[in-house]
Order: structure tokens, then C-alpha cells, then sequence
């Protein structure tokens, strides 16, 4: 996509809905409510951009709806739903410097310091995406190596996971950072001779991000502007945002004003301030034909696995002396979580490691009982990203009804680093999407976005294969825990849109849901792995309207 697609974008996103409209001669697959796989060979949308029927091959079609398309016997799928993703932070990696694709320090010390020669007014340097590991560096960043960089002016750069951020000098001298600061609870300053060393870990990231120029409406109306285009040419048609600011839902609803929102949001505030001040005493009602809605709270509970963040029961292997770090007491927890379920939000709690999970599940059994009394409705806890689960807390996840909201790029990324971090001992509940599901647990799929990239295919196969981008390792890694081609789908689909209370609406194309479909050009139910990660959209369609068309530069029916 490009600018003229954007453009056009708020355009389409105005236009007026057509009475009836006909895709017509597509290779149709759908899940049905149950998660059954369903086949059909035409499409019916009604003047509300919703499905009014699927058609097969001997059913009659409408003689004159008011727009035919041709799908010329290509697939047809459900449009694709992240189930755990952060969309200003997309915009944002669009926007600024992007250190993603850098294989070592020296790399990524060349595209910082170009980034910085091509953008002289900037008064910080702000980005993301470095990763030691990829580097092979064997150690975190130092302030030093970004000093070599970038002397003169303050450089902040978040890790790929966000869970991280590194310094230059400059940037610790600005935010007045010194060998006498103190890591705030929840948080660590990686310290060297005594003095910081420029990496700081979660919550000890803010003694820098409290330094940085806060960004304008108009940055973040930009941002905004670039995820959705990315989004919808990969493939995604709605979201679950973990942890909206006020700043952001600000600019959803910008965006929406203006009718230029075309992904589904399901936003879940970032912690229970961002929450109460966004939506009051209770989840918003779906805004701007269901494009928007705040559902529940994003809760963190630990950090990741390669800043050694991921609170584990016992050491890590690689690090002896460190379990990482729980970022909120059993009090704080519980009380947060109360405060939401009370006025009907639902939970979304970040745990990585295994203690994190096990203390997530104790906190969930503690409040299930006495909240069923005093406070009723459906809870559909979840949690986020459940990457390393003691195998004896498995049977829990099913018992307490959790959904389980996982990121299967994240094995592929993870491997070699979880290995390391985790030793032998420990790998039988990392990434175990087939334990869980046998168990009875439901699997919501996502990305993480901007720590992986959003393309849902890679996701798909992942799930399926075990095996990253060159089909390594061979035969997949640790294959038992890959699930099937249906289970995969269901969970960028039917369960993406159940995790986030949404599931009336979209993750299928059944009759009187909404219209949000992909075409592309193979089956998924029967590609190989490695075709199904080369899979891009030809077209992705939204309520009924096409707002992408591959090598396209218009927007519109």
C-alpha cells in the first residue's frame, strides 16, 4: 500500500453501504460457532456489512445485487485477528528508528548513526528492536557503544521485546541518571564499575522514558495511520491493543471521527489508570460500526525472557544468580484485579515465566470463588503470552477456564535464547500449545507486535510446524506441541474474537457476522508450512468493503 491507498482509505471508509453485494466463485473456508471447518463457493453481504448467506455450488445466486465480485476460484478465508498486539507501538517502529533486521552491534551501530546524520532537528534519537542475542553479543549494550553512535545528542532505544531500554550518555545525563539513582521496585538499572551501564529493565525504564519528548496528536495520529495500512496489508482485520494509554485511545477515536478506522480495535487498558479514565465504570459499547471497543485491562505481571525479566520458579540457567523479576506483589495483584472485575472489565494479566504464571493462576483461583457471589458475570481471564508454564500448572489453565493468549512466532524467535535461559529441564511447558489444548484450554493467537512482525501467516505456520522461516530445526522443535491446521486458523479467528468478547460479531463468516475476509492464493488447510508463511493478501476486506488490494493504489469496492 501506498499513499494513494491511504488517502483513498478515508474515502472508502465514508462511502455508503451497497444493498446487497455477491463474492462470488472463491474457494470459501470458514470455522462455524462450534470450530467446525465450513466450505462455500459464494459470498452474500448485506447492506450492513455483515454475511446474510454463504452459498455453495448448486444454490441459486441473487440475479442483481447491487455489486458482483469475481473471486476467480481463489481462496476466501476469515479476515485474521491478533489477539494480543500493540498498535501505536507498530506505528510508532513505522515511524522511527527500527533496529529489527540488525544482525550485530556494529550493524546496528551504522543504522543508528545514519538515522541520526538523516534526521539532524531530532532532539532525541528514539527507537527499538535491538536484540543481544541475535547479535551473538554475549552481554547487554553499553552506553559506550551507543556513545561511539551518537555522542552529541540523548539516544533511547527500546529492546525488541519493550521490556528493556538502552542509553547513551547523553540520554542518562538528560534524565539526570546517576550512580547514586535507585531501580524502582519492579524494575533493574544494569549497573558496570559501579555506574549504570545503559541498559535498564522494566519498570526502570521510566527513569529514562520520563526524560524523552513526549510525542504530539499529530505523531500519533501518524502512527496510527501507518499500522492500520500495515496491518490491513498483512492481513489483520482486528486487534486486541494490550495496554492503551489515554494518549492512544485519544487517537482511536480521532481516527474514528473521521472515518478512518478501518481495523477493529479491542482495547485493553494499560494498567487500571488508563482504564478508569478511558472508559469510566464500566467497558465502552462498540463504537463506529463495531470498529472500537475498550474490553478489559492489560495487568504486568513479570518482564521477558531474553532481558531475564520472566520471573522463574527457579534460577536461570544461564544468569545462576537471578530469577527475574515480579513486577507487582500477590496484594497488588489481586487488588487490581478485583477493581476491574467489580465493574465488569475483563483481565488480561502478562506472565512469561513459570512462577509468574503459577502466581497468575493462584490469584485467579483466590478471587473466582468470591467474585461468582458478590460480582456477577463472566470473567474469561486471560493470560497473556503463558510462554513458560511448570507442566503441573497446565491442568489449572483448563480448571479455571483461562484462556490462554499466545504468540507462536515468539517460539520460533525464542528458541535458541529459551534453551539457554531455560536448560533441558524446564523446556517441556515452554510453548506448549498441544499441552494446553488437549487439556481443554482455549488458544487466542497473536503476535506481539512490534516485538514480532503482525504478518498472521508466519503465525499459522509456526502453530503448525514448530519450524521458523528457513524450516528450522528440521522436523520442528519439540513437534509434539504443535497443533493442527484447524486449531491454528480457530486461533487467529474464532478464538482471537471469543478472548476479547467478541465473538457475536467477528472471527467467522457465518451468517450475521460481520464481513471481514481475506482473498489470497492458496488453501491454508492444505498449503505446506513454507507456502503458508510466503502467503500475502491479494485483497482484505472489512464490514464488506475492500480497503486493500495488493500492487493496488485505490481504495473502494
Amino acid at each position: 500500500m501506498n499513499r494513494l491507498l491511504l488517502t483513498a482509505l478515508a474515502l472508502t471508509l465514508a462511502a455508503p453501504a451497497h444493498a446487497d453485494t455477491l463474492v462470488d466463485n472463491v474457494n470459501g473456508i470458514t470455522l462455524d460457532k462450534d470450530g467446525k471447518l465450513v466450505r462455500f463457493t459464494g459470498l452474500l453481504i448485506d447492506s450492513q456489512g455483515k454475511v446474510k448467506e454463504l452459498l455453495d455450488r448448486k444454490d441459486k445466486r441473487p440475479e442483481r445485487p447491487d455489486f458482483k465480485e469475481d473471486g476467480k476460484g481463489r481462496t476466501l478465508i476469515p479476515g485474521l485477528i491478533d489477539a494480543h498486539g500493540h498498535v501505536m507501538g507498530l506505528g510508532f517502529q513505522l515511524m522511527l528508528l527500527d533496529l529489527s533486521d540488525t544482525s550485530s552491534l556494529a550493524e546496528a551501530q551504522a543504522a543508528i548513526r545514519k538515522y541520526a546524520a538523516d534526521n539532524p532537528e531530532m532532539p532525541w534519537i528514539i527507537g527499538r528492536g535491538w536484540n543481544q542475542e541475535k547479535w551473538g553479543l554475549g552481554r547487554f549494550p553499553t552506553a559506550a557503544d551507543l556513545d561511539v553512535a551518537v555522542p552529541n545528542r540523548p539516544v533511547w532505544l527500546e529492546r525488541v521485546d519493550g521490556h528493556a531500554g538502552w542509553a547513551n550518555t547523553a540520554a542518562m545525563t538528560a534524565a539526570k541518571v546517576t550512580a547514586a539513582s535507585k531501580s524502582p521496585e519492579g524494575g533493574r538499572i544494569e549497573m558496570a564499575g559501579g555506574k549504570p551501564s545503559g541498559v535498564f529493565v522494566d519498570a526502570a525504564m521510566s527513569l529514562i522514558d520520563g526524560a524523552k519528548p513526549k510525542p504530539l496528536a499529530r505523531d500519533l495520529d501518524r502512527a496510527l495511520y501507518l499500522a492500520q495500512q500495515k496491518l490491513l496489508a498483512q492481513g489483520v482485520t482486528a486487534i486486541a491493543d494490550m495496554g492503551t494509554s489515554i494518549l492512544d485511545w485519544q487517537a482511536f477515536r480521532r481516527a474514528g471521527d473521521k472515518k478512518q478506522l478501518a481495523v477493529r480495535i479491542l482495547s485493553y487498558g494499560g494498567d487500571i489508570d488508563n482504564m478508569a479514565i478511558i472508559a469510566g465504570s464500566e467497558p465502552t459499547p462498540w463504537l463506529y460500526d463495531d470498529r472500537l471497543r475498550m474490553v478489559g485491562v492489560k495487568l504486568y505481571l513479570d518482564g521477558a525472557l531474553g532481558s531475564r525479566g520472566a520471573w522463574l520458579k527457579t534460577p536461570y540457567s544461564d544468569a545462576p544468580g537471578q530469577k527475574g523479576l515480579p513486577l507487582l506483589t500477590p496484594a497488588q495483584l489481586r487488588n487490581k484485579m478485583v477493581r476491574a472485575s467489580m465493574d465488569k472489565f475483563q483481565v488480561a494479566i502478562h506472565a512469561i515465566g513459570d512462577a509468574a504464571n503459577a502466581e497468575a493462576l493462584d490469584a485467579i483461583t483466590d478471587l473466582t470463588a468470591d467474585l461468582a457471589t458478590n460480582v456477577p458475570g463472566e470473567r474469561r481471564w486471560r493470560i497473556e503470552h503463558a510462554q513458560v508454564i511448570d507442566p503441573a500448572d497446565i491442568a489449572r489453565f483448563a480448571q479455571l477456564r483461562v484462556i490462554a493468549s499466545m504468540q507462536p512466532v515468539h517460539q520460533t524467535s525464542d528458541r535458541l535464547m529459551a534453551e539457554a535461559r531455560l536448560g533441558p529441564d524446564r523446556l517441556k511447558g515452554a510453548y506448549a500449545w498441544r499441552s494446553l489444548q488437549t487439556a481443554g484450554v482455549r488458544l487466542a493467537f497473536g503476535s506481539d507486535v512490534p516485538v514480532e512482525s503482525a504478518n498472521p501467516f508466519a503465525g499459522l505456520a509456526a502453530a503448525i510446524s514448530r519450524t521458523d522461516a528457513a524450516g528450522q530445526p528440521f522436523g520442528g522443535w519439540r513437534p509434539e506441541e504443535a497443533v493442527s491446521r484447524e486449531a491454528a486458523l480457530d486461533g487467529f479467528t474464532r478464538t482471537a474474537a471469543y478472548a476479547g468478547f467478541a465473538e457475536d460479531r467477528i472471527g467467522t463468516l457465518m451468517p450475521g457476522m460481520r464481513a471481514d475476509f481475506l482473498i489470497v492464493d492458496a488453501d491454508p488447510m492444505l498449503a505446506s508450512p513454507d507456502e503458508i508463511r510466503r502467503m500475502t493478501p491479494l485483497e482484505t476486506w472489512v464490514g464488506g468493503y475492500r480497503y486493500y488490494k495488493k500492487e493496488a493504489s485505490g481504495g473502494g469496492r
